[in-house]
């Protein structure tokens, strides 16, 4: 399978156990580079915009220089998972030939815990920044969706941020919205310097390196139904999205700030 995608490309060759706490039914698998992977099936049942959503979260936050697994993408042949003797995951495999979205798997790694674990200011601002600008709403005291590996914070399942697109109707208001949900952010406590993470941030998310994340969706998880634009358009909406959104930050900003009136 030829395709010239920046990500790199692995071939899922052996289903290892479901991962029933991802409310879309990753898998533990292992791939043909013998590197294990958390794999998110385009299959699932909010399809290929979750994976969008994990994508360009993923790929922004890297971009930022926070920590998150490398995310690649892990190709399912026609004949992966006709053995599966349970039916729900054998049809969850069947709807995901072709391209899915996967994060390294982190050996070792453990579960965030705010109690255990105070991160510093300056990180804590910069993850509640990422979260609001992405319209993440899945960091919270309930669901952390971070790991501690080697000592170091690492960020996982942003498969629930981007939600606008769900419906993908007046993206415009959703770009200049001020996210009133970051005051259940599991960070937000310690989120003191979320006005420097703006501007240092303002300045790393050039337009060329957003258009460079949108050019990574494929083409075939752009196909929805009911949808009448091309897969080249809405990317060009998902650019549009993010760039409208960077360039009035201020309102997400303010707002994290406004909210964290209530820890202080």
């Amino acid at each position: 399978m030829q395709i010239s995608y920046p990500l790199r490309i692995v071939n899922v060759t052996r289903y290892i156990t479901p991962l029933r706490e991802g409310g879309s039914l990753p898998a533990l698998a292992e791939a043909d580079d013998d590197f294990k992977y958390v794999v998110k099936f385009r299959g699932n049942g909010h399809g290929p915009k979750a994976l969008i959503a994990e994508l360009i979260g993923g790929e922004i936050a890297r971009l930022l220089g926070l920590q998150i697994p490398e995310l690649v993408f892990a190709n399912l042949d026609e004949a992966f998972g006709r053995t599966e003797a349970d039916e729900e995951i054998q049809d969850l495999l069947k709807g995901s030939i072709g391209l899915n979205l996967a994060l390294h798997f982190l050996s070792g790694a453990i579960n965030f815990d705010p109690v255990v674990t105070t991160v510093e200011p300056k990180l804590a601002s910069q993850i509640v920044w990422l979260d609001a600008f992405i319209l993440n709403v899945d960091r919270t005291f309930k669901n952390t969706n971070m790991l501690m590996w080697h000592k170091q914070l690492w960020l996982i399942d942003h498969g629930a941020s981007m939600y606008f697109h769900h419906t993908f109707t007046n993206w415009e208001k959703h770009a200049k919205s001020s996210f009133e949900l970051i005051k259940d952010h599991v960070l937000l406590p310690q989120a003191g310097l979320l006005e420097e993470a703006d501007r240092e941030f303002k300045l790393l998310l050039t337009e060329e390196k957003i258009r460079a994340v949108v050019a990574l969706i494929p083409d075939e998880w752009l196909h929805w139904d009911g949808a009448e634009e091309t897969p080249e358009e809405l990317r060009e909406i998902y650019f549009r999205f993010l760039t409208t959104r960077l360039n009035h930050s201020e309102l997400f900003t303010k707002e994290a700030l406004h909210a964290r009136k209530t820890f202080i």
